[in-house]
């Protein structure tokens, strides 16, 4: 287990339980936990299949859960839902991200929870809000094709998803949301309520800025690719050595010091360049121009310029390298956690956390992502299940 965090626990003494898998709700816990709230997860008997997905899953189970506890049930035996329920009564908020009207098969939907525990704040995250297409399977890269995110990030003709999934973990964040909105709100009526997060709408936030553009402009915004930027130096430029480095100068007084740093005063004699919308309307002249004179500079000594003058630049990094990165390290953005499962089960890897400070503290790691069924005797005795009753649960397979 990681060393206690220093930082705040605003949520310390809030229970959550979490019927959750993949990203979308497991992120919602996550954040939950961050701040202090216990986090109990409930299993399948088998464990959840995220433990040990491939290739680009392979990261969800240990990123997406740490800080949290675990319990395996058997959800499709009588007793095994009625331990939900109970653990249930005990908490101040359930989410679950699992498709419409499963929970309520075994009980453990909003109707039926709230009635013994009228405090409840019961999460739900889905692909879709409530409508014509709630019945649908959604993935991340569903909604991203259907709601215009992967138009607008590849090239024309050529949708391209994201390269991470934006949608799971945005909506699992705004369900975290929805649940400090209404744990606020049970503070002043003393009731709770069901709150609902969907990767469609989450999806639709992310592309209102361009919907909005075609409303006030009439002209349907470009794929990325292809923009017409808002900015004329504003891109990714091939250095020496074949280097690459995004550089850019947001502003006209920006300009002034890019050209001066860079030795291109030149370019502030041209009065085609006078003004940024100038410029971006010279941008099929001026890139060229730019991308030929720096072709010869090493990408570090562009980066010490542009940082020296607070210019706008960024390398061109790969997930990998950035376990390396100085301000990361310096900063304490990454912990040490526990792999549960896997051929490296019970060695240690680097983490990011959530991107946010209290009290100038990051929110760390209290507990390692939970080993399947880690907790499930403590919580079991603490919903008054005796040894003995717990060892003939765990023969028949209810528990594990």
């Amino acid at each position: 287990m990681s060393a206690p965090s220093l930082a705040p626990q605003p949520l310390a003494g809030l229970r959550v339980v979490e019927f959750t898998h993949m990203v979308m709700g497991p992120t919602c816990g996550m954040v939950l936990a961050d701040m202090g709230a216990e986090v109990i997860k409930v299993e399948p008997i088998d464990g959840d299949r995220t433990r040990h997905l491939l290739g680009a899953g392979a990261g969800f189970f240990p990123m997406f859960n740490r800080n949290k506890k675990s319990i395996a049930i058997d959800l499709r035996s009588t007793d095994g839902a009625e331990i939900a329920r109970r653990l249930c009564a005990t908490a101040d908020v359930v989410a679950e991200n699992f498709k419409p009207r499963t929970m309520d098969k075994y009980g453990l939907d909003y109707a039926s929870l709230s009635k013994d525990n009228p405090r409840l704040i019961y999460v739900s995250h889905k692909g879709f809000l409530p409508g014509p297409y709630e019945h649908r399977t959604a993935l991340d890269e569903v909604v991203q094709m259907m709601g215009g995110l992967a138009y607008m990030t590849g090239r024309p003709g050529d949708p391209l998803r994201a390269g991470t999934s934006v949608n799971d973990i945005m909506g699992g964040m705004f369900g975290a949301i929805g649940a400090l909105g209404a744990l606020v709100q049970r503070g002043i009526t003393g009731r709770g309520q069901e709150v609902q997060s969907a990767l469609f709408e989450n999806n639709v936030f992310l592309v209102g800025q361009h919907m909005l553009q075609y409303a006030i402009t009439g002209q349907p915004a470009a794929p990325m690719p292809e923009r017409i930027s808002a900015w004329a130096v504003y891109d990714v430029f091939t250095v020496k050595d074949g280097e690459q480095i995004f550089l850019a100068a947001v502003s006209d007084a920006q300009w002034k010091v890019f050209c001066s740093a860079l030795g291109f005063e030149d370019l502030l004699d041209e009065p085609t360049f006078t003004t940024n919308n100038d410029r971006v309307r010279q941008r099929p002249r001026l890139l060229p121009m730019l991308r030929e004179r720096l072709a010869g500079r090493p990408a570090a000594e562009l980066a010490a310029i542009f940082e020296k003058h607070g210019l706008p630049f960024a390398p061109i990094r790969k997930p990998e390298e950035l376990f390396d990165d100085p301000h990361l390290l310096a900063t304490g953005g990454l912990a040490d956690v526990r792999l549960p499962d896997g051929p490296l089960a019970g060695s240690t890897a680097r983490a990011a956390l959530c991107p946010i400070t209290m009290e100038g503290q990051r929110l760390g790691v209290r507990l390692d992502p939970p080993r399947m069924g880690e907790h499930t005797d403590e919580l079991l005795q603490g919903l008054g299940y005796a040894d003995g009753d717990i060892a003939a649960l765990r023969s028949r397979h209810v528990v594990a």
